[in-house]
């Protein structure tokens, strides 16, 4: 098996030049795209000759194909769930493949690059099956993501957690609203929060949040619950976090806020730079963003109520 991992997102061609960005910020060092809408005019303006090769001509001329390439320092598996999340969030259909590999390869072998991670001043992600480590006084997440989203690998994940180490405070309550892995909601725990709930609508990233919690001790202070957004979630926390995607944190800015107490801090993720304006205008009608954090084409926003 080859050491880098193709993706291949296939969509409609209306959606193929924002299906090709937003692939781009998942990778750095390139994409290529597969449009074959205008196979003909092009051959014919380019060779000046009408005669195309018939496997040409059987492509499907309804959508392209976006490919880009993972290397073995990352997990085509996140990349994989991530770019669903993006396209799922900006109503682009889509058909995700991976190439080089069978699934249930692939779904093991990235872990062999998955390495302990250093995040902020405080915190070490280590990966279950990674035995030989330093925690040099941080404190240790161990994590096994599993099939839900949340590694600490992507510029998102790292912009919240860099954040939670800043906000949560010993004694708070914390929510994790889309908690995929329970990353943050571990996190924020053994950073000093008494308690925390993560909520998430896909069953398998609430059975791995559990297992999760489970490996770090502290399922006595993690509940996990199945919902969408916030429709299953009761009382006030001190610190909510919302790692999800534009769309989604501009719906929740309705309600959220019912979950707040007067000097609570709302922490917001997964926001690609180019609709940060609008996540921006959105929040600013109920609550002051008192900062903004970017890496990478990412943006996380930090909150209060006015």
């Amino acid at each position: 098996m080859s050491d880098w991992t193709e993706i291949k997102i296939r969509v409609p061609n209306k959606y193929l030049d924002t299906a090709g960005d937003i692939a781009q910020m998942a990778v750095p060092y390139g994409i290529y795209i597969e449009d074959y809408s205008t196979l003909e005019k092009e051959v014919a303006e380019i060779a000046h000759i009408d005669l195309i090769d018939e496997e040409l001509l059987n492509k499907d001329r309804t959508k392209g194909i976006v490919h880009i390439y993972i290397s073995p320092e990352e997990s085509p598996q996140e990349a994989a769930a991530f770019l669903s999340e993006r396209y799922s969030s900006e109503g682009i259909e889509h058909e995700i493949e991976l190439a080089s590999c069978i699934e249930e390869d692939w779904l093991n072998n990235w872990k062999k690059y998955f390495n302990p991670i250093p995040i902020g001043e405080k915190l070490l992600i280590r990966p279950t099956w990674r035995d030989e480590y330093s925690a040099e006084g941080r404190a240790v997440i161990n994590l096994d993501p599993g099939l839900a989203f949340g590694t600490g690998t992507h510029e998102t994940t790292r912009l919240v957690l860099e954040t939670i180490e800043k906000f949560v405070k010993p004694g708070d309550t914390f929510l994790d609203i889309g908690c995929g892995s329970g990353i943050l909601a571990i996190a924020a725990l053994l950073l000093g929060a008494k308690s925390a709930v993560g909520v998430d609508i896909d069953e398998t990233a609430v059975k791995t949040a559990r297992e999760n919690a489970q490996l770090n001790n502290v399922s006595d202070k993690f509940e996990v619950l199945c919902g969408n957004l916030t429709d299953k979630v009761q009382g006030k926390y001190n610190v909510i976090a919302a790692n999800i995607v534009a769309d989604a944190i501009i719906a929740l800015t309705n309600d959220v806020g019912e979950f707040m107490y007067d000097d609570s801090v709302y922490i917001m993720s997964g926001i690609i730079d180019v609709r940060s304006a609008q996540v921006e205008k959105a929040v600013s009608e109920r609550f002051r963003i008192i900062h903004k954090f970017e890496e990478n084409g990412w943006v996380c926003l930090v909150a209060i109520r006015k």
